[in-house]
């Protein structure tokens, strides 16, 4: 479904991705994780074709995300780390705008999945950050896309917010890559794990078992 060969990425003398490869299936929930300045934001933005790598390929269900972008994100539903909402805007009036610029009007079902019942009429400024971030994650899913990214969903949530978002992203049924700075996040989450630092991959593969052991190896990893 996504799959990176040789990737780099260079901001004039930096190198943000230094020669990615990876390929991740159908269904596959991943943990993307690593240090502040890792490399994480500017990978998911690869996938997106926001940016464009110096060398080497991504291809998104055999696309370009580059040459190929309309089609590209009508498959990829979007959330960033900090969240673009309209605050001005009421929740309904929001998602209905999503719900337009993506050609899909049966939204009805992801507004109980999400659990915005209670706000849909409440302007988005006036809301708290965890449900600010339910409306990011909802407009993400609309158009029913079969990819999700997450670039921090639950940062600076409180416990009780953040397992909310946690279980509503086991129960979506879609190939989803979610980056943290919580490794019990992705101990509770995710099924495979990648460890990104200084721009290379250092781990990639099936979440390890046993309580703590994310973090025994992500601090073996990163020194």
């Amino acid at each position: 479904m996504i799959s990176s060969r040789g990737v780099t990425k260079k901001f004039k003398d930096k190198i943000a991705v230094d020669n990615v490869s990876f390929q991740f299936k159908e269904g596959e929930i991943i943990g993307f994780v690593g240090p502040n300045g890792a490399g994480k934001t500017t990978t998911m933005r690869l996938f997106l074709g926001y940016l464009w790598p110096t060398t080497g390929q991504i291809s998104i269900d055999g696309l370009n995300p580059i040459s190929n972008r309309i089609e590209v994100l009508k498959k990829i539903g979007y959330l960033p780390e900090n969240n673009p909402l309209y605050q001005e805007m009421r929740v309904k009036e929001y998602l209905q705008f999503i719900a337009e610029a993506k050609e899909d009007q049966n939204f009805s079902k992801i507004i109980s999945q999400v659990g915005l019942e209670e706000v849909l009429n409440s302007k988005i400024e006036e809301l708290s950050r965890g449900f600010k971030q339910r409306v990011g994650l909802a407009a993400a899913i609309i158009g029913d896309p079969q990819i999700l990214i997450l670039d921090e969903p639950t940062s600076g949530l409180d416990p009780i917010e953040q397992d909310k978002i946690k279980k509503l992203i086991k129960g979506l049924k879609k190939t989803i890559i979610f980056s943290t700075h919580i490794l019990s996040e992705v101990e509770d989450v995710a099924g495979r794990i990648v460890i990104i630092n200084q721009g290379k991959i250092v781990y990639d593969g099936k979440k390890p078992k046993g309580k703590g052991t994310v973090e025994k190896l992500f601090k073996r990893l990163i020194k």
